[in-house]
């Protein structure tokens, strides 16, 4: 049985600083640059930042020029390794591409990180040992990397986390939340103007955001789905991929209030 993704369902482990809290408390996220569309990873970068992540680190050897000239200045970006970054707590990979290299990364990196899969970087999945794992598909990337859904999108998501140990977003109209050990959560509260490229980047990073603050997998991204189901709400038409960057403000607002 499915239950629908409200706050009710994840609000009491949606992650509150402390008085005495530092950057590093509130988790440090590692985002694999993307070398052809950067403006993904700008994207995702931007909203893990704003959802509350201590510290975003861009990585990206080929491309650091271009984001040290186009992330906002809290932004962090290296052109080193992952094995050189400082205190990591969560790693997003996928959006605007994951190439060998962000891949071999991906695979040696810390079985302790929190690991969050997107677009290109879905083909990782079964590969990896994470026991933390969160992966983003659409439709499409679904069958692509894990079989038709069939006539059950929401069976299917829950076969992929059942078999796998991973917390599978389903997005589409429905956007279907599986845990590994069988929760099942639907979320229609979003709006249609969502589909748009860069709108997956933005959740995302907002997913990995709250990952990197302690929340477990399957409540992170349930949480993130909602607030970005939430900001478009209140963007409504014309709605562009940096306009829920924004609006996030009033909507953790509204719930940490």
């Amino acid at each position: 049985m499915n239950i629908a993704n409200t706050p009710d369902l994840w609000m009491s482990l949606f992650p509150r600083p402390a008085e005495d809290d530092h950057k590093y408390h509130r988790g440090h996220t590692v985002i694999m640059g993307a070398n052809a569309y950067t403006g993904a990873t700008r994207l995702a970068a931007e909203a893990c930042s704003r959802v509350g992540s201590g510290l975003v680190t861009v990585l990206s050897q080929l491309q650091a020029d271009v984001y040290r000239a186009t992330l906002p200045a809290d932004i962090m970006v290296r052109a080193d390794t992952l094995r050189d970054i400082n205190r990591p707590t969560t790693l997003l990979a996928g959006p605007g591409g994951c190439d060998e290299i962000a891949e071999e990364a991906i695979s040696a990196s810390d079985p302790n990180l929190a690991i969050v899969l997107d677009a290109d970087a879905i083909r990782l999945c079964a590969e990896l040992s994470h026991p933390f794992r969160i992966t983003t598909p659409h439709f499409a990337e679904f069958e692509r990397y894990f079989g038709s859904t069939g006539a059950s999108p929401s069976k299917a998501a829950q076969d992929v986390a059942n078999a796998q140990g991973v917390t599978v977003v389903l997005k589409g109209p429905t956007t279907w939340i599986a845990a590994p050990d069988g929760r099942l959560a639907a979320s229609q509260h979003a709006s249609p103007y969502l589909a748009k490229a860069g709108t997956g980047d933005v959740l995302a990073g907002l997913i990995a955001g709250l990952a990197a603050q302690g929340m477990p997998a399957f409540e992170a991204a349930c949480a993130g789905v909602w607030l970005h189901g939430d900001a478009s709400l209140r963007v409504g038409p014309g709605l562009i991929p940096q306009d829920l960057i924004a609006e996030l403000r009033p909507v953790l607002k509204d719930r940490l209030s």
